[in-house]
């Protein structure tokens, strides 16, 4: 059963990502305080994140940043980010965060459900 933090401080946000994932199978757990990501990270166990490109006082690339520094810990895994962009023109930022996917508020179910399976799905690459 995929498990999915989401990272967001705004309602309609939430309500938003809740009613494009809120699918059989999926658990999905919210979080609105960036500042303790990482233990809530280390909590819920997420295979994926959602995180809004601003919660709280703390960017989107920021809080990426958080966790894939925690991740260089051997009993941090390193957890794929969705990234919720609130425009094209920060698509920037996405690909400077080096996030697994992004899509763009508002965004259509079907956008999100897309990103997220993409990132579940993903093959880890071969060693060399």
């Amino acid at each position: 059963m995929p498990k999915i933090l989401v990272v967001a401080d705004t309602p309609w946000v939430k309500n938003d990502v809740h009613a494009a994932l809120s699918l059989p199978g999926f658990e999905i757990t919210d979080h609105d305080d960036p500042r303790t990501l990482v233990e809530a990270a280390t909590e819920h166990a997420p295979d994926v994140a959602v995180i809004d490109l601003q919660v709280a006082a703390m960017g989107g690339m920021a809080m990426a940043r958080v966790l894939k520094e925690a991740a260089q810990a051997p009993d941090f895994p390193e957890i794929p980010i969705v990234l919720l962009l609130d425009r094209s023109a920060d698509t920037f930022l996405a690909k400077r965060a080096a996030v697994a996917a992004w899509v763009i508020k508002p965004f259509e179910t079907a956008e999100l459900r897309s990103a997220v399976a993409v990132v579940l799905t993903e093959e880890p690459a071969p060693s060399p």
